[in-house]
Formats: structure tokens, sequence, C-alpha cells
């Protein structure tokens, strides 16, 4: 089975919810067995990626832990406003 690239999966899974499509960026590494996928947003969209009580980070979650599930890999994925010059 081909390995699927979760910081593409991650990315555009957050790019039709934010205002700042452009600014959302990605980063994976590997913590013993477990891939943990880091997506950045702009300052103001980070509420929109979190939703309420966390509910669309949740989501977001979910559809990329069922991608895993099927590759047979554990994942995690963190949320973090992007850091302006």
């Amino acid at each position: 089975m081909a390995e699927l690239n979760y910081e593409s999966l991650v990315a555009e899974l957050i790019k039709p919810l934010v205002t700042h499509p452009d600014e959302v960026v990605t980063t994976s590494s590997t913590d013993n067995d477990k891939i943990v996928v880091k997506a950045f947003v702009h300052t103001d969209d980070l509420g929109r990626v979190i939703g309420k009580k966390g509910r669309v980070a949740s989501a977001i979650r979910t559809i990329a832990h069922a991608a895993a599930i099927r590759q047979k890999q554990t994942l995690e994925i963190e949320f973090d406003a992007k850091e302006t010059k």
C-alpha cells in the first residue's frame, strides 16, 4: 500500500476553512512509532481551525486518524498560530 502524505492531507483539510489559505504550513516528524503533524495557520484563522469547543479540530483529527488506521499507523495532529515577523 502506498505511503500517505499526512502533511498534505491535513493542509488540504484546513485550507477551505481559513481566510488565509496560502499561509497554511504543515510539518511532520516521527516520534517512536507515532507520526506527529504540526499545522501552522495565520493567527486570525486559529479559531476557525479549532472551532467551538474544539469540534472542527476534532473532526480534522478524526478524518486523518481514519486514514492512518488504514495504513496501520498512529497519528497526532497539533494546531498552532504561525509566528509573524
